[in-house]
């Protein structure tokens, strides 16, 4: 492998590590993800940083936590002055090049990258901005977050908008490897658009995310399956917390039954097959590699944004800090059979990705970041436990939330609205509160002191009441002025096919 490798990073929108034959489920049907685990290195305890899309994907390509850049939700900007994962590698010679959805909101498109093969799949404006004052509203009016999750919104469709942007996301990508391809006798490269030097690739699927869709043949994989569908406690209100009522109401769960088992059996089986949709994308992408020649030059990092309750606990989407919400997939692929079959116990976060990739990039200095490199936890060199922290202050939650996870619990903390302290260990399922037990009395006072004294809850609350105003004013006037951040790929026709410098070895 040459000193700066080729790095590729695989994302994926709402999949939970626990649905995938990499993680071990017995059922679900990932061979190509199963391929990178045996070749690579699995993190067993990988969270996001935010349940929720764009705070997730910026607090990843910064290596910042969410509440230090002001990307509170999906309608948050991303400022241009926030350094990024793609500013330091494309200053370090990297040709950085992004396909698909990275749902950066603001006029700022590329936040480091030389360029985007594909437009977003979600508004780039203030679209989406909601109110802080909105505690008993869902955030549609219409069709809620929850009519997804049932029938007749879940099951077997022709095709879907979202089946065709993940198409175009992926053809562009195949098309940009087979660019990079390497001579066979000289292993230079035949032909490249403007860029001789490594390559940083980000590919980034909408699935397994809603609508929950398949086609047919997506649907017949699991034909006779056995399907795992939730159970419920007879007292399960009385376990939801202060942020768990939010969310209910926001996500529109008490307008819809989610908890029908036959709704269960499809959503679930729809979710299975959208995951081998991807895990099928994944292993298209390896096999573009080994057929380019770059299979030996190229780190491959296979990831989430965040996870989905799909019902769990007769919630649906994210924004909380259960497992199936918080946690999510992350598995290192290194040429060489490098760290072949490593296992990673360690709870790591998000965050860690950018850190990480500048380390294997080469890449020696950069501004702070909260996230650390995990290249210390997969050679060993590091055996320090790490606070793995998340934070959710805004679209459905009312107060400032934060989760905090080391060792084996996990506490979760929201202003003014209680606690929550889980023992993972014994209680994989979340359903024992052990905050205010006397028992976990130091556990619980030690985590909450290391959440506070992190975060300034009464600061970032300001911060976020005052963030939510602007933009609703902005929104407005982008709606007078009828202002559009949304990216537009631009394509030169000329210099595709056998057309100008792009033609050059066509017939190889």
């Amino acid at each position: 492998m040459p000193t700066r490798p080729n790095i590729l990073l695989i994302m994926t929108d709402q999949m939970v590590p626990f649905l995938t034959g990499a993680y071990g489920h017995p059922v679900v049907k990932t061979p190509n993800l199963d391929r990178m685990v045996e070749e690579g290195v699995r993190f067993e305890a990988a969270y996001t940083s935010c349940p929720i899309c764009a705070p997730a994907r910026a607090s990843l390509m910064t290596g910042k936590l969410i509440s230090r850049i002001g990307c509170y939700d999906n309608a948050a900007p991303l400022c241009c002055d926030e350094p990024t994962l793609t500013h330091y590698l494309s200053n370090a010679g990297y040709e950085t090049v992004a396909s698909g959805k990275l749902h950066y909101v603001g006029p700022d498109q590329l936040h480091g990258f030389r360029r985007r093969l594909t437009t977003d799949v979600y508004p780039s404006g203030f679209d989406w901005t909601t109110s802080r004052e909105a505690v008993n509203k869902p955030m549609f009016e219409g069709t809620t977050h929850a009519h997804a999750y049932a029938t007749p919104q879940v099951g077997v469709r022709r095709w879907s908008t979202y089946l065709g942007y993940d198409e175009e996301t992926h053809f562009r990508a195949l098309e940009y490897i087979y660019s990079k391809r390497l001579d066979e006798d000289t292993k230079q490269q035949t032909h490249s658009d403007d860029d001789s030097g490594p390559f940083f690739l980000c590919v980034s699927y909408h699935h397994p995310h809603e609508p929950f869709v398949v086609t047919q043949d997506l649907w017949d994989m699991y034909e006779g399956q056995p399907i795992d569908i939730p159970e419920y406690p007879g007292n399960l209100n009385e376990t939801y917390s202060t942020m768990d009522r939010w969310l209910n109401t926001f996500h529109g769960v008490d307008r819809v039954d989610v908890r029908q088992p036959d709704s269960l059996y499809n959503l679930r089986r729809s979710y299975y097959g959208l995951v081998s949709y991807v895990d099928n994308k994944v292993g298209e992408l390896l096999q573009a590699l080994e057929n380019a020649g770059l299979r030996e030059d190229t780190i491959v990092i296979f990831t989430g944004d965040h996870g989905d309750m799909l019902c769990e606990k007769g919630m649906v989407q994210k924004r909380t800090f259960y497992e199936w919400s918080v946690r999510v997939p992350l598995i290192v692929w290194f040429p060489g059979g490098r760290h072949k079959g490593a296992r990673i116990a360690q709870p790591v976060s998000l965050m860690d990705v950018a850190p990480t990739i500048l380390n294997l990039a080469g890449v020696e200095e950069w501004l702070p970041m909260d996230g650390r490199s995990l290249v210390g936890l997969v050679d060993g060199s590091e055996v320090d436990e790490r606070d793995v922290l998340a934070e959710m202050h805004s679209e459905g939650v009312y107060a400032p939330c934060f989760m905090v996870r080391r060792d084996k619990f996990k506490y979760i903390h929201i202003h003014g609205g209680g606690a929550q302290l889980f023992d993972l260990a014994r209680d994989p399922g979340e359903w024992h509160n052990l905050a205010g037990n006397p028992d976990f009395a130091e556990v619980e006072d030690d985590l909450r002191a290391r959440v506070l004294g992190r975060f300034d809850p009464d600061e970032i609350e300001r911060d976020v009441r005052e963030s939510l105003a602007r933009r609703r004013l902005i929104r407005t006037t982008m709606q007078v002025n009828r202002t559009q951040w949304d990216y537009d790929p631009p394509f030169d026709a000329s210099r595709q096919y056998v057309r100008g410098s792009f033609g050059k070895g066509v017939n190889e």
